[in-house]
């Protein structure tokens, strides 16, 4: 199943995409894809309340924006270097353990709309990414035990502002957390449409040139092994985001370095998980 949101930005209502390729209103059954419906086992229930009324729900035009697919998660947790080539790029040692850090969630987005260079931005990068979505409570989890938990994956574009997280001293939230610099979607795909997220083709294209092109197989720490280690220092909400890491290709790892700039077009894909096209532009006051 294809979990979508769709309509204006912070009126989204909740729809899927059937098998058919139609997409489809289901607010009549859930009110919205955020914590409590993940929590309440909502993606059973709502795959069997489907079965009988699919055909019988509004059809959602093609031409509606998208939005992120999950309402208001309470948290978004990003890992670092978790290719090997992006950490040579980087000039990294790869790591011993998962390097995990935050992304705030007033930074979602939806799949295409446009990414906002911040004020006083130098160095806006580009990073695809495969997303995790947790579909209930874990805390301690073992990594046999893993998947359990995931409700699904998602594209994700991780936009990183380099100069913020790198040399403006602190943690690395604060060149990861502007508006604009987490579009995820265009859907969400339940973990029964993806047979193997360690065998997932992942690219990206800056303007028609492909920059990054990989495959989840190359990940230092699995899905289990995050979902795992994660777990053993806070507890996982339904709803929430895990964004594993980016392959070798972003402008930081450039020489020289390349970095987004205002009217640049962002294309990127992930197997199963969609496509998405995003337009730069800078930050205005309004």
């Amino acid at each position: 199943m294809k979990l979508i949101r769709y309509g204006e930005t912070g009126k989204e209502r909740p729809g899927v995409i059937l098998k058919d390729g139609t997409r489809r209103d289901v607010s009549s059954f859930v009110k919205d894809f955020d914590e409590s419906f993940f929590e309440d086992d909502g993606i059973k229930r709502l795959n069997d309340w489907l079965k009988t009324n699919s055909e019988k729900l509004p059809v959602v035009n093609n031409s509606i924006r998208l939005g992120p697919p999950v309402c208001k998660p309470s948290k978004i947790i990003c890992v670092g270097l978790n290719y090997a080539k992006h950490a040579a790029e980087s000039n990294a040692a790869l790591p011993s353990e998962p390097i995990i850090f935050f992304k705030a969630p007033s930074a979602l987005s939806g799949p295409n709309d446009d990414i906002i260079i911040p004020k006083n931005s130098k160095k806006t990068d580009w990073e695809v990414e495969l997303a995790v979505i947790i579909g209930k409570r874990a805390l301690y989890v073992d990594e046999s035990e893993a998947l359990n938990y995931v409700a699904g994956y998602a594209l994700h574009n991780d936009i990183s502002e380099r100069e913020f997280q790198l040399e403006r001293s602190g943690q690395w939230v604060k060149g990861k957390s502007a508006d604009s610099f987490a579009p995820i979607g265009p859907f969400l795909a339940t973990k029964d449409e993806i047979l193997d997220p360690h065998n997932l083709n992942l690219w990206l294209k800056l303007n028609g040139k492909t920059m990054q092109s990989s495959n989840t197989s190359d990940l230092i720490f699995n899905v289990p092994v995050l979902v795992s280690y994660i777990s053993q220092f806070m507890s996982l909400v339904p709803g929430d985001i895990i964004s594993t890491g980016t392959p070798s290709g972003v402008g930081l790892g450039l020489k020289p370095n390349r970095y987004l700039v205002p009217g640049d077009i962002v294309e990127l894909g992930i197997d199963g998980l969609g496509t998405a096209v995003q337009k730069v532009r800078t930050w205005e006051s309004k």
